[in-house]
């Protein structure tokens, strides 16, 4: 298992947080998600044979959101 953590901006509220959460979490690979709303991250525990931070990232810009950066 490994873990990361997005930066995404543009949430604003909890519909945000569970957009970003549930769209996360349908990922393939993805077993938990963790989002802040004050700092704008989301942290996910993921397994790297099946989804990466690319599919990861553009799973939450397709949702509107910019994500501009791991860590």
């Amino acid at each position: 298992m490994a873990k990361t953590t997005l930066d995404v901006r543009g949430m604003m509220g909890d519909h945000c947080k569970n957009l970003v959460t549930n769209t996360l979490k349908g990922l393939d690979g993805v077993s938990a998600v963790s989002v802040d709303l004050k700092t704008g991250e989301a942290a996910v525990d993921y397994d790297d044979t099946k989804v990466q931070y690319d599919k990861m990232k553009e799973a939450v810009e397709e949702q509107g959101y910019d994500v501009v950066g791991q860590h």
